[in-house]
């Protein structure tokens, strides 16, 4: 398909290369790590950061240290940097290259599309409502497309008892943790016993302040142990309205093993995300949170995962888009969204 795939990141705090390396890192390094193992099948691929002094290997795939003169690669994919993408394009003038945009850009980043747009270098956002934001910032002067962050394929509801008491939020301090608070100190006056556990990702060093009675801080989780406490808590308690999310990782993992997502509806990615619409709210009123959590006590909902995020559906399109001759065009807007399987698993729907 490719003489050589080349990933190049100069955004991770620290380097990695296999899933135990996740640990202090985010969704952004983890759906690099996961789709660069699943394409290194079908040609040479190279994961570049900047934070790597020493190379190693993982398989077929070779991690090294960032290096910008180095001419390779037939496709260059840079995470979120516009400038070291442009400088790829100058020293690699016959490579395809995208950017893999997985954060808001700047306003000032306008001022690159043109530049960008004569390189050739298209973008790849992590959702339709991300690629739309981005369509709008450029006025259409560079390609856009979107191709979701992947969710694995056999992560699905258990039968692990869900705890009425239990409400759990996994995001970064920053991504709006002081309204979560908020929101869980007026519920819990009327609902004395609910409990919120806290896991933070760790990328970020953010000073939260004294915390709530009720509020139990877990620190830093693997991943198995976050998919563990999703799957016991009555929902994933993310009521606040300021932090736009590109995608979402943490609420589309929680839908696929059943458990509810409290977000703000219209906020960034969260309509897309959550396929069942009951998980959105107005997430500054108290009257609606409190609502919603007295009707999940009551009767926990179903819901479950839009299939087009699961890994096997994601990956499709990262093949494709890598084909020789590829056009973006297939995966210029989602396919249309069927409605969510009522009183169904999703693997038996």
């Amino acid at each position: 398909m490719r003489t050589e795939l080349r990933f190049i990141d100069p955004c991770a705090p620290h380097a990695y290369a296999r899933d135990a390396d996740l640990r202090g890192l985010g969704g952004t390094e983890a759906t690099l790590l996961r789709i660069a193992v699943a394409l290194a099948g079908n040609g040479a691929v190279t994961v570049e950061q900047a934070a790597r002094h020493s190379p190693a290997m993982r398989g077929e795939i070779a991690f090294l240290p960032m290096d910008l003169t180095r001419q390779a690669g037939s496709t260059i994919i840079v995470i979120n940097s516009w400038k070291v993408a442009l400088i790829c394009a100058r020293r690699n003038p016959g490579a395809r290259i995208w950017v893999w945009q997985h954060v808001f850009p700047g306003r000032h980043n306008r001022v690159l599309a043109p530049d960008m747009a004569a390189a050739g270098i298209g973008i790849i956002c992590v959702s339709e409502s991300h690629a739309a934001m981005v369509r709008a910032l450029l006025g259409g002067q560079v390609e856009v497309l979107a191709i979701p962050n992947p969710i694995a394929d056999d992560l699905h509801p258990d039968a692990t008892p869900r705890d009425p008491d239990l409400l759990f939020f996994a995001s970064s301090p920053h991504k709006g943790l002081d309204q979560v608070l908020a929101a869980f100190a007026t519920l819990r006056e009327t609902l004395p016993g609910l409990r919120l556990e806290l896991a933070d990702p760790g990328y970020l060093v953010c000073d939260s302040g004294v915390m709530p009675p009720g509020v139990v801080v877990l620190g830093t989780l693997s991943r198995a142990e976050v998919i563990a406490r999703m799957r016991r808590a009555l929902c994933l308690f993310y009521p606040q309205w300021r932090f736009e999310e590109t995608f979402g990782l943490v609420i589309a993992e929680a839908n696929a093993v059943g458990c509810p997502a409290l977000v703000h509806r219209g906020l960034g990615a969260n309509d897309e995300v959550t396929w069942d619409a009951s998980q959105r709210i107005d997430a500054t009123s108290p009257h609606q949170i409190a609502a919603r959590i007295a009707a999940w006590r009551s009767a926990p909902p179903l819901v479950s995962l839009w299939p087009r995020f699961r890994f096997s559906a994601v990956l499709a399109q990262w093949v494709a888009l890598l084909a020789p001759g590829a056009s973006a065009s297939p995966f210029a807007s989602a396919p249309a969204r069927p409605a969510p399987a009522r009183h169904l698993s999703e693997a038996s729907a």
